[in-house]
């Protein structure tokens, strides 16, 4: 038997005659069709550029089983005797409930990295197109479209995409949490039966999974195999790990539809939101590495779409809460120039009624009360300090005590229909901050959204919005039919055409903090909020966990108040400045308050963030498998290795006197580096609890990237809850470098890469 070659090598061949071998950056896919199915043989590393005859490569039929070898489908399929959950469920009045697709075509695309596999059932009359990809990293994607070829209507019930799992898995890690608290992880043996993970807020969910994986039991930051997905799509949703009784594992998402959401007319299709798939042999940081990669490819990434890079920000909103003075906010923007802020946002409050959370969301006008000259005075002081201005809304929403709802009471969603006159008895949903859904699948609200926030952004120079959405859509429903699908399409439709029709404006994704954090929506959007908590010990977490899958350029990470507005726990101003530093940077506080010793170390603090954000927004991230539960070690590293920079946070109080040895992975094993201590200044502050410090730590030290990454440095006594910041440079640099690789427009980044910071 002669080896098959990889798809990119083959000459040109009938479709079916070979498998279809997709491979790229080190992963690959590989799905063979000799039973006129696509069956999944593996997904993970790749297999080299010849594979066996895959003849030979049949699994065994055991007793009281099929008689044949069961498949794992594009699609599994009872049809193909899978026990395990269907690909497909679906029916036309109770009939066709169960399809056997069958391959008709396979095309492989130019690039021999992407192509579509298309699959029909003439007896169930559908139609199934897959479409895959292996980016530029490995990060794989994966979307279905059925198309209905019936003369009568189908009615869907779900539609996964699934990959198959490598034996070696033992382990599932997913993320939770609640507001204030997302992204926390969990763990748990991958057993026989399923693991399921639902959704159902109508968004993504503060308890959303974000990353579901599965590898190697015990796999850490920097070991281990693992495959893990993520569903790109900002409604309801399900996540799954599936392992049947023959041992084989799936991994896989989709789109988790109410009771008839959805309903093919005859010659219609659905079409599947993108499954986001990566494998690494080398731990959770890998699988960052795959993503990462993906996201600073677009051509619309921040940074690559503006060629700037990304701008200290300042949300008024902990500085002044609904409290819209002119002069105080003139005052503020005062402030935040000196200190050298570059995006200024207006919180909630600015518009009609609003001054409180009770009422006004839905009139999107300039409150003529607080603003008898609209907000141009206070956008023409902020432009003239060079800074961008920016707006909250939250156009999703309404409150029942506005102008928009007394006028349309038919645009609220809800179980029911409702009438436009105002008499209706429709029932509503219970209220989420004294707030409703308005239905954006009613065109006419849709318009009346999209008009006014065209208004707004036609009128002032505006450069950025701050997105909210800050309720569950429950009993989400649209002419008394569920309606969180017509919904999301309405949404990202929404932001599509005012991006069209605004191409300069940056848009954030918010929602109560990181309840809407997915690729659905970051496909439309330029950050997110992870959380409306900024305490710097939770944002530890938090921060961390939101970007083993979103770059941090991605991702709001402010300073706040010395003490938290949601936790009231009080830190450091370093603490919460090296917590913010990874992250897009911003202030969430009055800083008009802010003298002397405090408030020059928050302009050194800003000043050093400008000094770093190129590296930190396209280099690659790094953390370390600690094995002290009171430190976290994490940091970035140029692409090419010649610079890096750590953060080492002790979150707790150790069990041992002295932290030991830490070691700095990820860089080059050969190069020579200098590693210097950069913020906060040696023993300034409460940081450090210790007698003398590590000998190295005031003069810096040279050592090969294999010691830093085998023994490691003596690392100083923390105090919990402080960190420090250590710059990495490759011996005989000057300067760091606006950081190699994509995304981040970091060409203009310049600064002085011995500095240190004394911090107030």
């Amino acid at each position: 038997m002669h080896p098959i070659l990889a798809s990119e090598e083959a000459p040109p061949l009938k479709p079916l005659d070979r498998p279809l071998y997709l491979r790229r950056s080190g992963k690959s896919l590989l799905i063979d069709f000799r039973t006129g199915e696509p069956a999944m043989l593996h997904f993970g590393a790749d297999l080299g550029p010849r594979i066996p005859e895959l003849s030979l490569l049949s699994d065994p039929v055991a007793h009281s089983s099929l008689d044949i070898p069961v498949t794992l489908g594009l699609i599994p399929q009872a049809s193909s005797g899978w026990r395990g959950r269907p690909g497909l469920r679906g029916h036309r009045n109770g009939q066709s409930f169960s399809a056997r697709l069958r391959v008709v075509s396979v095309e492989l695309r130019d690039d021999g990295c992407s192509a579509v596999v298309t699959q029909s059932d003439p007896d169930a009359g559908v139609t199934l197109s897959t479409e895959i990809r292996i980016n530029d990293g490995g990060l794989l994607q994966l979307r279905h479209r059925l198309h209905n070829d019936g003369s009568d209507a189908y009615r869907l019930e779900e539609l996964a995409a699934v990959l198959p799992v490598g034996r070696a898995a033992t382990e599932i890690l997913d993320l939770t949490g609640r507001w204030c608290r997302e992204a926390h992880p969990q763990r748990i043996p991958l057993r026989q039966g399923t693991w399921v993970r639902s959704g159902r807020h109508g968004r993504t969910g503060h308890d959303s999974s974000l990353l579901l994986a599965a590898g190697t039991g015990g796999f850490g930051n920097r070991h281990g195999q693992v495959w893990a997905v993520h569903l790109g799509w900002s409604g309801d949703h399900e996540s799954f790990v599936e392992t049947i009784g023959d041992g084989r594992s799936v991994i896989g998402a989709s789109e988790l539809l109410g009771s008839a959401e959805i309903t093919l007319a005859p010659g219609s299709s659905y079409e599947t939101p993108w499954l986001f798939a990566a494998y690494s042999d080398a731990g959770l940081d890998g699988i960052s590495e795959a993503f990462y990669a993906w996201f600073r490819g677009r051509p619309h990434h921040p940074g690559v779409r503006s060629g700037k890079p990304r701008p200290v920000v300042l949300n008024v909103w902990e500085a002044v809460y609904f409290d819209h003075r002119l002069g105080t906010l003139l005052e503020l923007a005062d402030s935040a120039a000196s200190l050298g802020v570059e995006r200024y946002v207006l919180d909630d409050g600015w518009f009609r009624g609003r001054r409180n959370d009770h009422a006004g969301l839905g009139d999107w006008y300039v409150d003529e009360e607080l603003w008898p000259d609209g907000l141009t005075p206070l956008i023409d002081a902020v432009t003239a300090h060079g800074m961008e201005f920016g707006l909250w809304v939250e156009p999703e929403m309404v409150n029942e005590d506005s102008d928009l709802a007394r006028s349309h009471p038919d645009w609220i969603a809800g179980p029911a229909p409702r009438s436009a006159g105002g008499t209706s008895s429709a029932r509503l949903p219970e209220r989420w901050r004294h707030q409703q859904v308005l239905d954006l699948v009613n065109p006419d609200a849709w318009q009346y959204v999209f008009d006014r926030l065209d208004a707004l952004l036609t009128q002032y120079r505006i450069g950025y919005l701050k997105w909210d959405q800050n309720r569950d859509l429950t009993e989400m429903g649209h002419g008394g039919s569920p309606s969180v699908h017509a919904q999301t399409l309405a949404v990202y439709r929404l932001l599509d055409e005012l991006r069209k029709a605004h191409p300069g404006v940056e848009i954030e994704s918010c929602s109560s903090g990181g309840a809407r954090v997915d690729l659905g929506i970051l496909e439309r959007t330029d950050r997110v909020w992870a959380s409306d908590c900024n305490d710097a010990l939770e944002r530890q977490t938090i921060q961390r966990w939101t970007e083993v899958v979103v770059p941090p350029e991605l991702v709001g990470a402010h300073i706040g108040p010395t003490t938290s507005h949601t936790t009231a726990r009080t830190h450091d101003l370093s603490f919460r400045a090296i917590t913010a530093m990874f992250g897009h940077f911003g202030l969430e506080w009055d800083v008009r308050q802010l003298q002397g010793a405090e408030r020059s170390g928050l302009a050194a603090a800003i000043a050093l963030y400008k000094d770093y954000r190129g590296l930190l927004h396209s280099g690659r991230m790094v953390r370390a498998d600690e094995p002290d539960p009171s430190l976290m070690l994490h940091g970035v590293v140029s692409h090419d290795g010649t610079e890096a920079l750590f953060a080492l946070v002790s979150v707790a109080t150790s069990f041992s006197e002295v932290p030991g040895r830490v070691a700095l992975p990820g860089l080059r094993p050969e190069e020579n580096y200098r590693v210097e201590l950069v913020y906060p200044a040696a023993g300034s502050g409460p940081t450090f609890t210790q007698v003398h410090p590590p000998a190295w730590l005031s003069p810096g030290v040279e050592a090969s990237g294999r010691f830093l990454a085998e023994s490691g440095l003596p690392m100083p006594v923390l105090n919990p809850e402080h960190g420090l910041l250590l710059s990495v440079r490759a011996s005989g640099g000057s300067a760091p470098s606006a950081g190699a690789g994509a995304g981040a427009g970091a060409g203009s980044i310049s600064g002085n890469s011995g500095r240190r910071v004394q911090h107030g």
